[in-house]
């Protein structure tokens, strides 16, 4: 397990609101654990999350512009 992060501390790590990441939580578009009444995140998993998203973006981004011309 990586490090742990708070709402907070996740927001200013991805440069975001307070609120939106409450949404993304509620919305299950991050992996998040109740810890008490609290939300906490693993930055390893976040990682993780963030670069098959950014895989993914770049393969849509390769397809739009016609890809590999070699064929």
């Amino acid at each position: 397990m990586g490090q742990i992060l708070t709402v907070k501390e996740l927001a200013k790590y991805l440069k975001l609101t307070e609120v939106t990441i409450y949404n993304y939580v509620k919305d299950g578009k991050i992996p998040a654990r109740r810890v008490g009444n609290r939300w906490r995140f693993d930055k390893d998993k976040i990682d993780k999350m963030l670069g098959r998203k950014r895989k993914k973006m770049v393969k849509n981004r390769s397809r739009l512009s016609g890809g590999d011309q070699s064929n």
